[in-house]
């Protein structure tokens, strides 16, 4: 098993390396250059994701594929997989997650846009899209199109569901004392209801679920920095100093430096928001609009929900949470001097991403250990459902409707075995389906960019928003 993992650390840190790095960030910034900044329209975004588009073609509203790609982007990389990064690469990492947020807006754009435009109807009556389907329609690489839909579908039984219902077990067990096995049942038959009903069911789930859960974690999040309130800006100042600094404070002084820090921000930036990993298409190629423009703006803005408010607002809240643990003397200081880099040093190597969220939450009297468990259980639920959808609709495009219901009971038996097990190198079996999701769906962005920028001119800044296109072909 040793030598196993040493296999698999070496593949996620090869996946992970420069290329894919320069890949991914590079996606970013091109199309955020090549369609004029569209994170400008943030806020129309947000107007839209509210708006029903009644005439439009689709079988869930935009708000309802929004919650749900919502639902499993804010999981335990919001969560667990913040307090990760800054374990093993540094506070400099939480930058690197935001910066990633950032710029991927333009790139969530880009793939809500091809979901929509390339997306076809099942013969089971439903809309269908996705990387996949952009890939063999849009650039007729059928054979690129049947290797994402194999990644998303192994994907599925770690970030999707294993991750998952072990980050739910595990914080179940360590707070309440509750067996892993009664949570296990009761987790697998809670997915189990939901999924019965489809994609309409899961959106309805998800659609009341999201914004009542996201808005409590956020409060408990808004909460800790006032109790922190003398380490907020020097956390900040950390964090945006150790994001350059030739050799990272943390874990980056493990080896690395600025490379390693990033590596874990930008990974983890991606594993929280999903921007260039293809899940979120799969899942807006459903909602009802009258133009991929509209419904990619849509998309767009759960980046921003995701990663550039909830994931910074939790990266501060540990940071700032170390520093208060580690040396009260700190107050007495207000500039990034060795104490702070000794302090943070001392601390980090000694904790997991979990210890560092728990720490932090345990801020809170009384009620910080209940936030944080609610939060967590609704992030890592509503995850499970929203990665289910995805896993669904690459399985439906390998083998149609029929291989769904078999592949369903697989998915069911990962939560449950992930609910009991013990799973160390589940995080990094994750990175390595992360990237390889990526790598088919960031190459089918660049290579139909001219598509998504010729819907973006003649829609988005030629002011026909409102303008319906063609109707999906069947």
């Amino acid at each position: 098993m040793e030598h196993f993992s040493l296999i698999l650390n070496y593949i996620s840190d090869l996946l992970w390396g420069y290329p894919m790095i320069i890949l991914l960030i590079g996606t970013h910034i091109f199309l955020t250059v090549r369609l004029r900044f569209p994170q400008r329209k943030i806020f129309t975004a947000i107007r839209l994701s509210l708006t029903r588009d009644k005439d439009g073609a689709g079988d869930v509203s935009q708000f309802g594929a929004l919650a749900t790609a919502l639902a499993a982007t804010i999981g335990t990389g919001n969560i667990i997989g913040v307090g990760t990064a800054v374990a093993l690469g540094g506070p400099g990492a939480v930058l690197w997650c935001w910066l990633t947020g950032v710029f991927g807006i333009a790139t969530k754009y880009g793939e809500g846009l091809l979901a929509v435009k390339y997306r076809r109807k099942s013969k089971q009556g439903h809309m269908i899209g996705g990387p996949m389907y952009a890939l063999e329609y849009g650039l007729n690489t059928r054979w690129a199109g049947v290797l994402f839909a194999i990644f998303t579908a192994l994907a599925a039984f770690g970030i999707g569901s294993t991750v998952q219902a072990n980050a739910i077990s595990t914080l179940a067990h360590d707070i309440m004392g509750v067996n892993e096995w009664i949570i296990a049942i009761v987790i697998t038959l809670l997915v189990a209801l939901v999924l019965v009903g489809g994609i309409k069911s899961i959106a309805r789930v998800c659609t009341a679920l999201v914004p009542f859960m996201a808005s409590l974690y956020v409060v408990g999040c808004f909460v800790i920095l006032c109790i922190n309130w003398h380490y907020v800006w020097p956390a900040i100042q950390l964090i945006a100093t150790s994001a350059f600094a030739p050799e990272a404070v943390g874990g980056g002084l493990a080896g690395g430096g600025i490379m390693l820090t990033a590596r874990y921000g930008i990974a983890r930036g991606l594993f929280s928001n999903e921007s260039g990993l293809g899940s979120a298409p799969l899942v807006a190629a459903a909602a009802r609009t009258k133009n991929p423009v509209r419904q990619a703006l849509v998309s767009a803005s759960g980046t921003f929900w995701d990663t550039v408010v909830i994931c910074a607002v939790t990266g501060i809240v540990v940071v700032s949470s170390v520093l208060s643990y580690s040396d009260a003397s700190m107050l007495h200081f207000n500039t990034l001097g060795s104490t702070f880099s000794s302090n943070i040093n001392t601390l980090l190597p000694s904790m997991d991403g979990g210890t560092l969220t728990k720490l932090a939450f345990c801020k809170i009297p009384l009620l910080g250990s209940f936030i944080l468990m609610f939060g967590l259980f609704t992030f890592a639920f509503s995850t499970i459902l929203g990665w289910s959808i995805y896993a669904q609709r690459a399985v439906e495009y390998l083998g149609g409707y029929r291989a769904v219901k078999v592949y369903t009971w697989f998915f069911l038996a990962a939560v449950f075995i992930g609910a009991i097990m013990e799973l160390s190198l589940v995080w990094t079996l994750a990175d390595i389906f992360n990237a390889l999701m990526a790598i088919p769906n960031l190459f089918a962005l660049l290579l139909l960019s001219k598509v998504i920028v010729r819907d973006t001119d003649k829609y988005l800044w030629g002011g026909q928003l409102d303008e319906e296109e063609y109707p999906s072909k069947d």
